[in-house]
């Protein structure tokens, strides 16, 4: 049975992206994947807490889609996560409701892969940077996978250079769905370097 994959999206500026707007258009059309744009729903930052605690319920793999902001995410999905992964049902003795189920960041960067090494402009590997996603994973009970990075975003844009990307999401939500391994998030050579 394939497993059932929610993709929460949060970019605040969508008008201005040039790679997630492709993404989620991307993602949309993935059958067996709900696509639920948080901005879209929530303009106002008033958050339905019960409903989207019945979406986690209803998903096996749970995708957070965004742009790095600051070393995080926008702040709506951070309300998102201060408010629905309360105590009691997302972690705490009787929290046990998001256990068993998996975790994925899908995240752009405006900066190269290089930046995101130790050697680079940012010091912090994406893994190190990510902690406290995968932390939040873990006291959830939840399985954290590999992040899908895609590093340079800003520098993409035409439709012919982020066809790769847009290929490789895809199937990255197809085989959660799946239940395959995801294909490895690797930023292509030509834009790896700073």
């Amino acid at each position: 049975m394939p497993a059932r994959v929610l993709v929460l999206f949060a970019h605040p500026a969508l008008q201005k992206s040039r790679v997630n707007r492709h993404l989620a258009t991307a993602a949309r059309q993935v059958p067996g994947v709900t696509f639920h744009d948080l901005y879209e729903v929530y303009p106002d930052f008033q958050i339905d807490v019960p409903r989207e605690q019945e979406q986690l319920l209803a998903h096996d793999v749970i995708v957070f889609q965004h742009p790095f902001y600051w070393y995080s995410a926008p702040a709506l999905l951070k309300e998102w996560l201060d408010l629905v992964l309360e105590y009691g049902f997302a972690y705490g003795p009787t929290g046990t409701r998001l256990q068993g189920k998996s975790l994925l960041s899908a995240i752009t960067t405006g900066g190269s892969a290089h930046a995101y090494t130790r050697e680079g402009h940012n010091h912090f590997t994406m893994r190190e940077l990510l902690a406290p996603f995968e932390q939040t994973a873990r006291l959830c009970g939840m399985t954290w996978l590999d992040p899908f990075v895609i590093h340079h975003a800003s520098r993409l844009g035409e439709a012919t250079s982020l066809s790769p990307h847009i290929a490789r999401y895809t199937q990255v939500l197809a085989n959660l769905r799946d239940g395959q391994p995801a294909p490895a998030s690797v930023t292509p050579p030509s834009i790896a370097k700073p």
